[in-house]
């Protein structure tokens, strides 16, 4: 992710917090200023979520090279909140990045396990199922579609 854009969650929590103000600012004074300002502030915070989603659409619509998923292990896609793996030669799997067990992004793949680093919960890069708790349920699959181009998200 590049610095100037900005990440779906700041983006989100930029719109919180800009609604806030602009409730803030209406209930404070009717005011025509008041009125524009809370105009402004919500063109802002509308950019600002467009802008997160242009970022993570055009990485969804990029085919990831085959060659950067090894055989017997995997790579995660911080943008797209998904780990494609590869458990054979030609066999390429996908799941969600996001640990069902409390919402911690995995931030490894290895060992033919993909791996959570907040409670060490441990997935199989073949199924998503858990090999090691605390999580109670596999990470969720996603379609991909695979290409001479490359690995897309379906």
């Amino acid at each position: 992710m590049s610095p100037t854009q900005p990440s779906r969650r700041q983006a989100v929590t930029t719109v919180g917090a800009l609604g806030l103000g602009v409730v803030g600012a209406a209930s404070a004074c009717g005011s025509g200023e008041a009125s524009t300002a809370a105009s402004q502030a919500v063109d802002q915070a509308s950019s600002a979520v467009a802008g997160a989603g242009s970022q993570a659409a055009s990485v969804a619509a990029q085919a990831i090279a085959k060659a950067d998923i090894p055989v017997g292990g995997g790579r995660i896609i911080d943008a797209l909140k998904v780990v494609i793996t590869q458990p054979t030669e030609g066999d390429y799997k996908a799941f969600t990045s996001i640990c069902p067990h409390q919402g911690c992004p995995v931030t490894s793949v290895e060992g033919g396990t993909i791996n959570c680093p907040c409670h060490g919960s441990k997935f199989d890069i073949s199924t998503g199922e858990v090999k090691a708790g605390p999580a109670k349920e596999g990470l969720a699959k996603k379609s991909i579609s695979v290409s001479a181009d490359g690995i897309s998200l379906s």
